[in-house]
């Protein structure tokens, strides 16, 4: 079988990574790369730094994968479709939900896989977390909390904490969970000095009763990527910096200390940390994204997963606007 020939555009500090898995791919041949900047990063080796999309696509490539700025997602997207090319484009799908749209509509006309790059979807602790829920280890489930903070990221200067990192939160949960956003609430915060916001607050309720949360900024200095799924039967932790998973079980011994027993609503079990295969995160996306590509069923993100997801967030930021819930 032929390799799919592989054009990516945009080679910053997320670039360079594609870069590197493209060329490490079985089944991909990495043969073209674009950027109107250069190669900050030395990452072209024998190849030549394009221009831009257009001699991109002039390059005979069956995939790319789009790596620039937020704000240029839709025109590259758009002109790859036009000439036929599956396409991968980094979270968020685009700026606004209607440029998202006309993403998805392209796409779909012409047949092509259109994928977006929510890569924790990929977590190795998130992919164990999926099976066990599936497996039913937790039975019912809750609510699932998330945590991501931590510095402000420099090169992020077109969107604001929202698009670029609660848009990873509301992946994984819906993903996690198996159902969409049914309501949210947020309130946000511009501490920075900035444009865009800086904190995001946020709760809400799947479609599946769920109850979620998730606590977002770029203003402490201590950087956490934290999922806790609590349940039926306990609580999982998953911790997507290290790849970490840990399960909190209810237990089932009576606490004979009172004082401590009456404001529990579940005595402490058994706290397991489990062992499993811990695979690159962005290596799992580029098989997933070949795969359907080649035909075949995975769960790579789709534009319409990923539509969704930026219409969750623009409802975080208007609902921060407003002071009211918005509906789904």
């Amino acid at each position: 079988m032929a390799e799919l020939r592989a054009g990516l555009l945009g080679v910053g500090m997320m670039g360079r990574h594609h870069a590197r898995v493209l060329r490490e791919l079985p089944g991909v041949e990495l043969v073209a790369i674009a950027d109107p900047g250069g190669d900050p990063h030395g990452v072209a080796g024998r190849l030549p730094i394009l221009p831009d999309i257009d001699a991109l696509i002039a390059e005979g490539i069956d995939i790319a994968i789009v790596a620039v700025p937020t704000r240029f997602h839709e025109d590259a997207a758009l002109r790859l479709a036009e000439a036929g090319v599956h396409t991968l484009v980094e979270k968020p799908i685009a700026d606004t939900v209607e440029a998202g749209q006309r993403m998805v509509d392209a796409f779909a006309a012409k047949g092509l896989v259109g994928a977006v790059g929510h890569i924790e979807r990929f977590n190795p602790a998130l992919q164990e977390l999926r099976r066990r829920l599936e497996a039913g280890d937790l039975g019912d489930v809750y609510q699932i909390a998330t945590r991501r903070q931590g510095p402000f990221p420099a090169r992020i200067a077109d969107v604001g904490v929202g698009k670029d990192l609660a848009s990873h939160d509301i992946d994984l949960t819906a993903w996690v969970a198996q159902s969409e956003y049914r309501t949210v609430f947020a309130q946000t915060a511009h501490k920075s000095g900035r444009e865009y916001e800086d904190m995001v607050t946020a709760t809400g309720r799947l479609t599946n009763g769920t109850v979620v949360s998730h606590l977002v900024n770029w203003l402490s200095p201590m950087k956490e990527r934290v999922t806790i799924v609590t349940g039926e039967r306990g609580a999982f932790v998953a911790d997507t910096a290290t790849g970490d998973l840990t399960f909190h079980a209810n237990g089932t011994i009576p606490l004979e200390w009172e004082s401590v027993s009456s404001f529990r609503g579940v005595s402490e079990g058994d706290v397991i940390r489990y062992a499993f295969a811990k695979r690159e995160p962005l290596r799992v996306e580029h098989e997933h994204f070949r795969d359907a590509v080649l035909g075949e069923q995975t769960d790579v993100v789709t534009m319409e997963q990923g539509l969704r997801t930026l219409a969750v967030v623009e409802g975080m930021l208007a609902s921060a606007r407003t002071g009211t819930a918005v509906t789904f």
